[in-house]
């Protein structure tokens, strides 16, 4: 699971009124390689939250992002679009879990995939 995808997760469980971001637990992260585009990324970049990206490229043992949110201006430069890239697109949670930051439940990611069903209760 990329931290693209990560970014735009939460938690649904019933009566959950903050269930973004979900937190990484992982167990195994791994490197694919990505073509670089930086329109792509131009075009993502405001549609990104932040700090859920950086907490989470920490997570996983990526610390190349700058602490505060990039103004627009950072577009321009070839060295953050390729550390954005890399954090966004290159970085996989292959097994772990994604936790709700409100209720605790583990949603478990294996093999890539995340696994977001709910319990019957939790519907």
């Amino acid at each position: 699971m990329r931290l693209l995808t990560h970014n735009m997760l939460s938690s649904n469980i019933k009566g959950v009124t903050n269930g973004f971001p979900l937190r990484i637990e992982v167990e195994k992260a791994i490197e694919k390689q990505v073509d670089f585009n930086p329109d792509f990324l131009k075009n993502m970049f405001p549609k990104i939250d932040w700090k859920a990206l950086l907490d989470a490229s920490r997570t996983m043992g990526y610390a190349e992002l700058p602490d505060e949110t990039p103004d627009s201006s950072m577009l321009d430069s070839d060295e953050f679009l390729r550390k954005f890239h890399h954090a966004l697109l290159e970085l996989h949670l292959e097994e772990g879990a994604l936790v709700c930051p409100e209720t605790g439940r583990k949603f478990p990611v294996n093999k890539g995939i995340p696994n977001m069903l709910l319990h019957e209760d939790e519907v």
